[in-house]
């Protein structure tokens, strides 16, 4: 492997001009396109688990998919990914069981630096996401890195979670906050 990959699976800052990384892209790319274009569903479920880190039983995951190496992102069974979806998974995205992701969420694991020479020289991190088991995250919600929604968590549409949320809440807005407790 190359040495800018195994500083990006350690979690340390890394460029992602390294050619593993980039072959990495190009595999994730190809497979992103059979799968989007795919429409029988047991193809386009072989195809996703040959993408995905792992994906459990009963998950669907609508086109247009994005993400950016598929084998760091681990799916429960039956959650629910709707159109538009974004996994910047250069960090690990884990998605519990029974999770909902309305149209157009975006998680994002890719941190760069505030510094602007290391930007320049094309330094970055990652910070995983994750995702507890029955969570709803409504249309357009915006997962920022290093973020833990707790179980059964609900984040209305269009919020920008920038820090963890505890299990069983409402969260809403920019920047998401907690508004009640679920009983």
């Amino acid at each position: 492997m190359g040495e800018m990959r195994d500083r990006m699976l350690a979690g340390l800052p890394y460029r992602p001009d390294d050619p593993d990384l980039a072959a990495d892209g190009r595999r994730a790319a190809a497979l992103l396109a059979v799968y989007n274009a795919e429409e029988d569903p047991h193809r386009r479920h072989e195809v996703l688990t040959e993408l995905l880190g792992a994906v459990g039983g009963g998950t669907t995951i609508r086109s247009d998919f994005r993400c950016d190496y598929g084998h760091r992102i681990s799916v429960g069974a039956y959650c629910f990914v709707n159109w538009g979806a974004v996994f910047l998974d250069v960090g690990p995205i884990t998605l519990g069981d029974h999770v909902q992701l309305g149209p157009n969420v975006q998680l994002l694991t890719a941190v760069h630096p505030l510094d602007p020479a290391a930007r320049r020289a094309g330094w970055q991190h990652a910070e995983p996401v994750t995702i507890g088991d029955n969570a709803w995250l409504g249309g357009g919600v915006i997962v920022l890195p290093g973020v833990t929604i707790g179980a059964d968590t609900v984040v209305g549409a269009g919020a920008v979670v920038t820090g963890d949320l505890p299990g069983g809440v409402v969260a809403v807005g920019n920047p998401a906050r907690v508004v009640r407790e679920l009983p």
